[in-house]
């Protein structure tokens, strides 16, 4: 219900406020599966459910970065206002599909933040049962992206963005294999 509730809060199509808005959003629809998937899985950890949340935080920045292009081409801009008004980013800027610093510095703030909810999930590694670990595999998908917007310093609109990763399933195969996350 919760994740029902959330999705219809944001049927106006309007941007997000803040940075803490987006996660909250997040938190609320991206946690809130990974939550299901561990219920499914029949694990009931804090430090899985602590994980759960800040993986699901960092899918939703990711979210918002990977849909910016398709979105600016349909005259629509949701990265959170505080972030782009810090660099003096107008929503125009994106629609232009600018390639300004200060528009690469949103998208490096936004990366950084979702860069360090992964971070922050990984360092309950220790403490998550094995068995959670499969819910937890889209991290993979999750640096992976991360790493290719590093890649092309953080210019949102690079070609390479849009193209797909061949190795993704063997970089997925072996994280599961490796019991890692």
């Amino acid at each position: 219900m919760k994740i029902i509730d959330e999705r219809e809060k944001n049927l106006d199509d309007k941007a997000y406020r803040n940075i803490q808005e987006l996660e909250n959003y997040a938190e609320n629809t991206q946690s809130c599966l990974l939550y299901l998937t561990l219920e499914i899985l029949g694990i009931k950890d804090l430090h899985a459910d602590h994980a759960a949340s800040h993986i699901g935080k960092a899918q939703g920045i990711v979210t918002c970065l990977r849909a910016t292009p398709y979105h600016g081409s349909r005259r629509r801009v949701f990265l959170p206002m505080d972030i782009c008004m810090l660099h003096g980013v107008s929503q125009e800027d994106f629609l232009r599909k600018s390639q300004d610093k200060n528009v690469r510095d949103v998208v490096y703030d936004m990366a950084s933040q979702a860069h360090l909810h992964l971070k922050h999930a990984r360092s309950f590694h220790k403490s998550v049962p094995v068995k959670a670990f499969p819910a937890f595999l889209q991290t993979v998908a999750l640096e992976d992206y991360l790493k290719k917007i590093q890649q092309v310093d953080f210019d949102i609109f690079h070609p390479s963005l849009q193209q797909k990763n061949t190795l993704l399933p063997l970089s997925l195969y072996i994280q599961s294999w490796r019991k890692r996350y």
